[in-house]
């Protein structure tokens, strides 16, 4: 029987109408999505290979059609086979933006991820996208004890320590409801931005919401891969903000405010993505991504350096350090 990726070329050449190609994974992502770079003399495209009882490719396909209705750089989509899971994609080219990004261009990068990031937010239609409500949020908290304290710390928490946990999470919510409600791509990072022409190109948005509009800028720069100084991310965001008060959004008049949002905002993703990294390991047997942890331990550290109301998140991780010191 033929494996998936056999499956997924064979049909995707079929579409294409080739007989001969040659094939490379492009990258094998946190979800049970596969994506392969087919090349056949001087064409190439790219075969996303999603099984459907893991990774429906609808929601894809939506949102594909949303970018498009706005000339926003989404890969052209040549042909889809929902029931198979494959869909055959535009190839925007090998250059993510994690693997170029430096400090001498990263002005000019992030220049143009900010302002595509503003026409979705402007432009694209959000109707009928799922919401990123409170028990959406309070979900992907739960992440975080329920996997990496759990899992990884071996660390029960105590009632009160529970209670406490209870208070922050209600905390990052509020300040996730609070702000205007916009189209998120909810993974905008440099790993899923291309350099292209015209740039950047913008991949793996199956799982956009309505939903916080500084999600998707925290995103950009409290990113897994790489770290940038505090100022620079601080410049960088209020850039942001300035720019899309002029481009209509209803981003806050104070600067100190926006900076807070984007501390708050940021704090409830890397408590998830810390989560999510765990579950990958101890689920998924992907132990990879728990490497990158210590990095957003780092960024948690800075917004609670800086925002007085984060205290109670220190002192529970501060107690739950030190109870796995002593079970080391």
């Amino acid at each position: 029987m033929p494996s998936r990726r056999q499956s997924a070329e064979s049909w995707a050449a079929d579409v294409l109408g080739w007989t001969a190609w040659q094939s490379a994974a492009i990258s094998s992502d946190a979800s049970f999505r596969r994506y392969y770079r087919l090349v056949s003399e001087d064409r190439s495209v790219v075969v996303m290979d999603a099984p459907p009882e893991k990774e429906p490719v609808t929601a894809f396909l939506d949102v594909a059609a949303r970018l498009h209705a706005e000339d926003l750089h989404a890969p052209d989509i040549h042909a889809a086979d929902v029931e198979q899971g494959f869909v055959l994609l535009e190839d925007l080219g090998p250059r993510p933006y994690h693997q170029v990004l430096k400090s001498d261009n990263a002005d000019s990068l992030f220049g143009d991820a900010l302002a595509a990031l503003r026409s979705m937010q402007t432009r694209v239609a959000s109707a009928g996208l799922p919401l990123y409500d409170p028990a959406r949020l309070l979900q992907e908290l739960a992440l975080f004890p329920d996997w990496f304290l759990a899992h990884h710390w071996q660390i029960e928490p105590t009632d009160d320590e529970l209670d406490a946990w209870d208070h922050v999470c209600a905390l990052l919510i509020r300040w996730a409801q609070d702000q205007p409600q916009v189209f998120c791509h909810r993974d905008f990072m440099p790993r899923n931005l291309l350099v292209s022409d015209p740039n950047p190109g913008i991949i793996d948005f199956q799982d956009a919401v309505l939903g916080p509009i500084s999600y998707d800028p925290v995103c950009l720069f409290r990113d897994a891969f790489l770290s940038w100084p505090q100022a620079r991310v601080d410049a960088w965001l209020e850039d942001y903000r300035v720019a899309g008060r002029k481009d209509g959004l209803a981003l806050p008049e104070s600067a100190e405010l926006w900076r807070r949002t984007c501390d708050f905002m940021g704090v409830q993703r890397h408590l998830k993505v810390i989560g999510i990294f765990a579950r990958i390991r101890y689920r998924d047997g992907k132990p990879a991504y728990l490497e990158d942890t210590p990095r957003f331990f780092t960024y948690l550290d800075q917004a609670i350096a800086r925002n007085p109301e984060l205290a109670p998140l220190q002192s529970l991780l501060s107690a739950w350090r030190a109870r796995r010191r002593l079970r080391q």
